[in-house]
Order: structure tokens, then C-alpha cells, then sequence
């Protein structure tokens, strides 16, 4: 079994026993206030393995599954067995990363929480759209799909227009550092990831 298919595992477990036990979700769900202040620095990693309901689980882990394996595989191809150390650190770095500045904005808010992996599929969306610039993402109900970089470019844009806006529940700042996260790992990890990306889109 692949590294992705056994975080999307373990993701569905966790996520279910805590949406059947509320005092799971409370424990490991997102919380600056609790992390500053009552030191429960876990909630940094293991909000990301709990959702707020199914169609949100079930549609992080369906992008997790048509883009982690494409990543890994690539991993795997240029580093041989280290490509699953990489892809774990694209993974969990994703995690931590695209909530830090939602933690240095809410570290005094004890009522804002924050559950779901969507940052980290982020990181994981944006590695393979370096790698794979002119693939096609499909965005239902749209009947074709759009170009892999193009998708990126909306998506970043939306991202933070909506997160500066921050008026509904969605985590559109954690989509973006994801994002980010996973753009600037990806170049340093694979140096010539970016050359390989001009190519790509030009050629």
C-alpha cells in the first residue's frame, strides 16, 4: 500500500470515530487560544485528520487520492525509496505550515477552530500541478476541464481574496499557505522542477 492511501486510511478512521465522538473532535481539532495558551501543541498536526462532516472528508480525500499518488510515484522516480520521506514531509509540512497564519491571528481567539486536511491536499494539488502544468483539472458542474495551471492561478487568487474577506467557515487562508508550501517545497526538493515547468507550459 502506497504512503498517500495510507494516510487517506488513516485520515477516514480518525475522522469518523471523531465525528461519532465529540469529545475526539474537541481534542484534536484546530485551537490557537489552546495551543498558546494551555500548550496543546498537538492540535498543530491532528486537526487535519478530522472533518466537520462527510462531504467535506469525503471531497479532501477523493483530491488527496487523484493527486497524492501521482505525486508520490514522482517522487519515487527521482529519489528512489527517500521519495516517500519527501512526499511524508510535503504532507504533514502542508499540515503545519498552512495554519500558522491563521495561528498568529486567532492565538488570542478561543472561539475560532479549524478542522481538515485541505491544507495539506493543497501543498499535495499545487506539487503536482509543477510537475504536471498542462494536465486537466475537472471543476464540477463545468462539463471540461481546465488547464492544471490556470486552475492554480483561480485558485490562489480566490484563496486570498476570500480569506481576506473572512466572512464565511471555510479555511481559505490554510488553502493558500498550503498551496504556497507546496509550490516553494516542491522547488527545493526537485531544483529543476521550475525549469521543467517553463518547458512545459511554452513547449
Amino acid at each position: 500500500m502506497s504512503l498517500n492511501l495510507i494516510l487517506i486510511v488513516i485520515t477516514i478512521l480518525v475522522s469518523i470515530l471523531a465525528l461519532y465522538k465529540p469529545v475526539w473532535f474537541d481534542r484534536l481539532k484546530f485551537n490557537a487560544f489552546q495551543i498558546r495558551h494551555e500548550r496543546q501543541s498537538w492540535r498543530f498536526v491532528t486537526y487535519a485528520f478530522v472533518h466537520a462532516g462527510w462531504i467535506h472528508l469525503l471531497i479532501n480525500m477523493w483530491v488527496l487520492y487523484s493527486f497524492g499518488g501521482i505525486v508520490e510515484k514522482r517522487l519515487s522516480t527521482i529519489f528512489g525509496p527517500r521519495g516517500l520521506l519527501f512526499y511524508f514531509l510535503l504532507y504533514f509540512g502542508g499540515i503545519i505550515f498552512s495554519v500558522l497564519w491563521d495561528y498568529g491571528k486567532q492565538k488570542e481567539n478561543i472561539f475560532y477552530n479549524a478542522v481538515g486536511a485541505s491544507g495539506a491536499v493543497s501543498g499535495v494539488l499545487f506539487s503536482s500541478i509543477l510537475f504536471y502544468p498542462m494536465g486537466g483539472i475537472y471543476l464540477f458542474p463545468i462539463p471540461f476541464s481546465i488547464p492544471a495551471w490556470l486552475f492554480g492561478i483561480l485558485y490562489l487568487v480566490y484563496s486570498a481574496y476570500m480569506g481576506n474577506r473572512g466572512k464565511d467557515n471555510v479555511g481559505h487562508n490554510a488553502h493558500f499557505f498550503g498551496a504556497l508550501f507546496g509550490i516553494v517545497y516542491t522547488a527545493i526538493i526537485v531544483p529543476g522542477v521550475l525549469k521543467d515547468f517553463i518547458t512545459q507550459f511554452f513547449g
